[in-house]
């Protein structure tokens, strides 16, 4: 049997959040309004080989009436479990307790309980009701303390939950960690002795997953740089008065393909974290959705002094560069000697972008041309806010609803922690992508920014 696990609780207690961020999937309904889970819903999360159940339930609304009902068709404990499957089983029942038959149904048909509370309200002696019924079913149980606002009342439901469960976690659905969910899928191991090894493979799986993400995260980002830095936009046409009136045209083409190329990268790399349902808030970037505003471009990618620094550690600048291990760094953003930083500004191109070109074919005619983008600092831009999203999604739990705002990224810092010789060779493939070169061990040059 695959391993089942039932979801239940008290209306509002964070329940298919729990789903949503142990299935990993953010298609799961959640609402901050009481009572949006009717019916038992069940997931099937496939994880390579591996997998499990999660069911959704609703929350309980008459448990002290259902236990009363129970306690009037059992006379002692064996026959308490009967009585549940009774409950479940009658019409009449289903009838006035639709809520409590249908998330005891699953609990029934084998599943092990997931009981939720939200550890930021107080522990109450009506909660008792529902424990009581849930150890009336006889089913392996696990309960989970979910801190929805704030922690304030964990001790004492740890306290009331142990008298009930033998295994209590505390497990915040909005900001549990990758190693925290693996944490609480290895306590299901302890469960069900016959599920142990399949969830011991099933977090195997999820390991190789994480790695897999990284590694197609990875070349997600090769091909983006790869296409945006060598993309370029043209037109043909009899004659260069013909060619000249082109350019805005061709201007707005060439940015306006750009911007949709970075969202298509933006896109796959939801994707493959499994967010499908994410709103990325670009209107809210620090470039005022501009991405060719270069002025602002310092937020994401490299002033000019650590332009020139990478570039003479890439080998396309010459100059004395002093490491003076600013802030414990070791990305060589010294002081550079007065007549290079000075002359830098125009060997970078801080403030060029693409030019546009008209030239003549050898069959006749002319063509107009817009790119590809020349600015050094392009590439760096680019990655900069890959990685920021990259991070975003991976500390991030599918449970949130919220949108992502991009914000100011941490490129030089995360370079600053690679060796000496990776930073000279990231540096050498950024300065091929800026003059449209060869990158074919592009990959190889990123890998060591992810991790």
């Amino acid at each position: 049997m695959t391993p089942a696990f039932a979801v239940v609780g008290h209306p509002n207690k964070g329940k298919s959040s729990i789903v949503a961020t142990l299935a990993q999937d953010d298609s799961v309904a959640i609402s901050a309004q009481s009572g949006t889970t009717r019916v038992s819903e069940t997931l099937q999360v496939q994880v390579g080989s591996s997998s499990f159940t999660l069911i959704d339930t609703p929350g309980f609304q008459r448990p002290s009436r259902v236990l009363q009902w129970l306690q009037q068709h059992a006379e002692n404990a064996g026959q308490r479990q009967a009585a549940v499957e009774l409950f479940v089983s009658d019409a009449e029942c289903r009838e006035q307790f639709p809520d409590e038959v249908e998330l005891l149904r699953p609990i029934v048909d084998g599943a092990v309980i997931l009981y939720v509370v939200d550890g930021s309200r107080p522990y109450g002696a009506d909660y008792e009701a529902e424990m009581e019924i849930l150890r009336w079913t006889g089913q392996a149980s696990m309960a989970l303390i979910n801190p929805i606002e704030n922690e304030q009342y964990i001790n004492s439901w740890q306290q009331a939950l142990s008298q009930y469960f033998k295994v209590v976690r505390v497990f915040n659905a909005m900001q549990a960690d990758f190693d925290k969910q693996l944490s609480i899928l290895e306590a299901f191991s302890h469960l069900r002795e016959e599920w142990k090894e399949q969830i011991k493979a099933l977090i195997n799986e999820y390991k190789d997953l994480r790695l897999q993400q990284r590694a197609q995260s990875l070349q997600v980002l090769s091909a983006m740089l790869s296409d945006m830095c060598s993309y370029q936009v043209s037109q043909k046409v009899l004659s260069r008065d013909q060619a000249r009136p082109l350019q805005p045209l061709l201007e707005k083409r060439f940015y306006s393909a750009l911007k949709k190329r970075e969202q298509e990268g933006h896109e796959q790399l939801k994707d493959l974290y499994h967010y499908h349902s994410l709103d990325i808030r670009r209107s809210e970037l620090p470039t005022e959705d501009n991405l060719f505003d270069t002025e602002k471009w310092i937020v994401w990618g490299l002033n000019r002094r650590q332009l020139l620094v990478a570039a003479t550690m890439a080998g396309a600048a010459t100059g004395a560069v002093v490491d003076l291990g600013l802030a414990g760094h070791s990305l060589f953003l010294g002081a550079l000697t007065g007549g290079l930083l000075a002359g830098g500004g125009a060997w970078f191109g801080a403030d060029r972008l693409a030019d546009f070109k008209i030239m003549g074919l050898p069959m006749g005619g002319y063509e107009a041309r817009q790119g590809p983008m020349k600015n050094r600092n392009f590439p760096y831009v680019l990655l900069s806010r890959y990685l920021f999203l990259h991070d975003a999604l991976q500390q991030r739990t599918h449970a949130r609803r919220d949108s992502l705002s991009i914000e100011e990224g941490d490129l030089t810092e995360r370079i600053s922690q690679l060796s000496k010789e990776q930073q000279k060779e990231l540096h050498r493939q950024m300065e091929r992508l800026s003059q449209q070169k060869v990158t074919e061990t592009l990959e190889a040059a990123l890998a060591p920014l992810f991790g």
